[in-house]
């Protein structure tokens, strides 16, 4: 009865879409774009596709082995392990918890501009100050969120198969073909800048894909490494308990390694074609000095570049923030997935009462995030420098603090104290190869969690 009450997913490609759904969200939209037009271009993703199949493999391989194994939710899988180190079940727990409330905020930011662009407002979307004044509004940022959260809720609701894997199955195909679709046309465009210079989409793609070792040395090349570092870590969606509450989903006969691999690909591949399609248009329209990161990029300095496409921008625009939307909807409703397997397994809850129980936790909080640039805006200095408001506090406690501890306890869980074979074993039960098992040994024990010390202490403004 408890196994039928979890559910499972009835395939590979249902846990593939879904994980992959969880892993392509803002931060592949509005950071990674800006952090290769910053470091090198070229040399950003080298070195990320170099993380990807070393680091990235190393983590989504160990938090998806644990679910399967132990079939349990992040807050219950741990203690099954070893239950001395239970504590990392509770903080990969607390880490989406934490998440929800400010990511349903932002959903509902996306969500707000996909209407404006829908309903043909796009040049009013661009104007100045027009961002500042939605999210400073008492009331229509707490509307959209709340409609963002309904719908991520009633994803989850419905259950693994019908819910999660129905959803998945639907909207990453277009997701997909729109994310091609807008960087094919982002390639095409063209303008002519005020030194009479026609600048085309072909420039700002030499621009993100050159790499550029103007002014590069190795302590450069260092922090580059730590950014796409940094940019992967958040990007693969680990040590947030979704890859294990997926895992626990996943059949048993299912080839986990091969699984993990179509993962790899289609974040790295959104990943790349985010830059694709923001690079090159921004460049034509803002130059290189127009990138920006997190939302002024999307918010501001997108719909400027929307708008100066004329009619077509309209289009392009919808578009755009429908795929955004989609991209939001599927992560959310994986961070809200992790809670809620977690309430079931920790509590013998129904899927409907624990869903409903995180639901108005999390519009509870949404509405204090939301508040947090009207009636509770306050300015506060982070340790690593930045100035905040309540979303920013929210944001650096779960993805600068929590979640590389989760990741380096889980590396020393593995690496150290259950050993490596444990997940070898598991990878590899049904007569599956395990062809990166030397690399992976040599990433748990050493490798990872070295890296992810150092991001940490820049990460928490220790290291600058």
């Amino acid at each position: 009865m408890e196994k039928k009450e979890r559910g499972s997913f009835k395939g590979s490609i249902g846990f593939v879409l879904a994980a992959a759904g969880s892993a392509v969200g803002l931060g592949n939209i509005w950071r990674f774009p800006y952090l290769a037009a910053r470091d090198g271009g070229g040399l950003f993703l080298v070195i990320y596709l170099i993380l990807a199949v070393t680091f990235g493999f190393t983590l989504v391989t160990t938090e998806v082995v644990i679910g399967r194994k132990t079939k349990q939710s992040p807050l219950t899988a741990y203690k099954h392990l070893a239950p001395k180190w239970k504590w990392i079940g509770f903080f990969s727990c607390l880490v989406p918890g934490i998440i929800m409330p400010y990511y349903c905020a932002i959903g509902g930011w996306v969500l707000k501009y996909f209407w404006a662009f829908a309903t043909m407002h796009g040049a009013e979307a661009a104007e100045d100050g027009y961002f500042t004044t939605f999210i400073t509004g008492k009331y229509e940022p707490v509307l959209f969120m709340v409609i963002f959260l309904a719908f991520c809720s009633t994803i989850i609701y419905r259950g693994v198969s019908s819910g999660i894997e129905k959803s998945s199955r639907l909207l990453m195909p277009i997701l997909f073909i729109m994310v091609i679709g807008v960087a094919i046309f982002s390639l095409t465009i063209e303008s002519t800048n005020e030194a009479g210079k026609v600048v085309t989409g072909l420039d700002g793609l030499k621009v993100y894909l050159i790499p550029n070792f103007d002014g590069v040395g190795l302590k450069e090349i260092f922090y580059i490494t730590m950014d796409a570092l940094g940019q992967l870590f958040f990007s693969l969606s680990v040590a947030m308990g979704i890859l294990i509450a997926y895992g626990s989903y996943m059949p048993d006969d299912v080839n986990l390694v091969k699984s993990i691999n179509q993962i790899e690909f289609f974040d790295t591949f959104v990943a790349i074609l985010a830059g694709v399609m923001i690079v090159p248009a921004v460049f034509v329209f803002m130059g290189k000095d127009g990138m920006t990161t997190g939302p002024s990029l999307m918010f501001v300095s997108l719909p400027k570049v929307f708008a100066q496409m004329g009619d077509f921008g309209v289009i392009i625009g919808t578009i755009f923030f429908a795929m955004v939307l989609f991209a939001a909807i599927t992560s959310a409703m994986s961070i809200l997935e992790a809670v809620v397997s977690s309430f079931m397994d920790a509590f013998g809850m129904s899927r409907k009462k624990a869903t409903i129980i995180e639901t108005i936790i999390t519009l509870v909080v949404g509405v204090i995030v939301c508040f947090g640039y009207n009636f509770f805006y306050f300015e506060y200095k982070l340790p690593n420098g930045a100035t905040a408001q309540i979303l920013d506090i929210l944001d650096y406690l779960s993805n600068n603090i929590l979640m590389p501890i989760v990741s380096i306890a889980t590396c020393i869980l593995i690496g150290w104290v259950l050993k490596p074979k444990i997940v070898i074993d598991e990878a590899t039960k049904n007569g599956e190869k395990f062809r990166r098992k030397g690399l992976y040994i040599v990433m748990i024990k050493f490798i990872a969690p070295a890296f992810l010390i150092v991001l940490l202490l820049i990460s928490s403004g220790v290291l600058k």
